[in-house]
């Protein structure tokens, strides 16, 4: 996990009152082989970005790094490059296919479910780089928050709202897309352990250091008022969305209801 950089911005006399020693020359930089250095590169660029966001300039990182602004473009000729491969790194390499088995699973209850997918997950993604960089992302529009919520949306949420339909006892044709009510009680859980990362990594809040107990409170509040919510919405009719009239030039297939930012 990476820590907060912390400087003492001070310079001038010593503990005894007298002018600090004079600096060592800086070591020369060993060479490294070009895989190790664009590792180097991209941990420093992760650990750079989660603490200054993406204001932050390609020369600061070089000189962080110890390396010249020229080298680093050898590896990333530009920074939306390197901001891409911080998306893969920090987040697709974080990702596991096993999280969409463990929610589709039928032979396990809804409830089962969901807190194992979540006590595995937030351990994947409850960091200071992945929730800072996240934060810092959707702030500057850099586009990371929106990719990874529409994975979010197509892996975790559409799923959770078609059991929830069963789970609420309705029947409902399978062909009938979520109306946007139905994906915003979806929304709400994972929502809830989102606001924890950002509680702990932004405001720098005390959070529980075991959220199991917390997970699975939630989970079995959330199981107990989103049925009720959804019977709500059959009710008003507001279960289900007509999918969207194609223009004849458009392509075929079904169109996704959506949660943008």
């Amino acid at each position: 996990m990476v820590e907060r950089i912390r400087k003492s911005g001070k310079v001038g006399l010593n503990q005894r009152g007298n002018p600090p020693a004079k600096a060592p020359l800086p070591k020369r930089r060993r060479r490294l082989d070009p895989e190790d250095r664009e590792r180097e590169i991209l941990d420093g660029a992760v650990a750079f970005f989660a603490e200054v966001g993406f204001d932050g300039g390609l020369r600061d990182l070089a000189n962080r790094l110890g390396i010249t602004h020229q080298n680093l473009f050898r590896y990333f000729p530009t920074k939306e490059a390197l901001i891409e491969s911080v998306y893969k790194e920090v987040y697709l390499s974080r990702w596991k296919t096993e999280w969409e088995t463990i929610l589709r699973d039928p032979a396990k209850p809804l409830e089962t479910r969901l807190v194992e997918f979540y006590e595995s997950y937030l351990q994947a993604i409850f960091r200071y780089d992945w929730v800072r960089i996240f934060v810092f992302a959707g702030l500057k529009g850099v586009g990371i928050s929106q990719r990874y919520l529409d994975l979010i949306q197509k892996k975790v949420v559409e799923p959770l709202a078609i059991e929830l339909r069963r789970f609420a006892g309705l029947t409902v044709d399978a062909k009938v897309a979520l109306s946007t009510a139905e994906l915003e009680i979806a929304w709400s859980l994972h929502g809830e352990f989102f606001y924890l990362a950002i509680r702990r990594w932004v405001y720098d809040m005390k959070t529980p250091d075991d959220l199991g107990p917390v997970i699975r409170a939630s989970v079995v509040s959330f199981l107990e008022g989103a049925p009720a919510a959804l019977r709500n919405l059959k009710t008003a009719g507001s279960i289900g969305e007509a999918l969207p009239k194609r223009a004849p030039s458009a392509s075929r297939g079904g169109s996704r209801t959506g949660r943008s930012g």
